[in-house]
């Protein structure tokens, strides 16, 4: 009798990821079907990636596009660590204050040391 109680409060997660799974599936053959398909050559055009499209899949990549997507990663994790933060300020003290300071010197001397080395610079 508890496990059907348990699992009855999990119900609504279960209809709501039924829900979402069908408005996506009908999100994606709704395109498929009254959408366009006539791509262009502007459509299969090298955009973000620096090569074109549909070719091999084992090209080799620059390395600059992984460093530039390690240092997104690293400062919205700083924007992600400061927003809960900032929230609870006034619960943490002083002490919590200073940590924080102490994290974001750290990731702002690397980011200084990235500007510095040229590691944001595209050529």
């Amino acid at each position: 009798m508890a496990s059907q109680e348990l699992l009855i409060n999990y119900l609504p997660i279960l209809v709501f990821m039924a829900i979402a799974c069908v408005v996506s599936v009908a999100m994606i053959l709704g395109s498929l079907l009254l959408g366009k398909q006539n791509p262009d050559s502007e459509k299969n055009s090298a955009y973000e990636c620096g090569f074109d499209a549909f070719q091999d899949a084992r090209n080799k990549f620059d390395v600059r596009f992984y460093l530039v997507c390690l240092l997104f990663i690293i400062f919205d994790l700083e924007i992600a660590f400061l927003f809960p933060w900032a929230i609870s300020l006034g619960e943490i003290g002083v002490f919590g204050f200073w940590s924080m300071i102490v994290f974001l010197t750290i990731l702002t001397v690397g980011f200084i040391y990235e500007w510095k080395k040229g590691a944001l610079d595209w050529e």
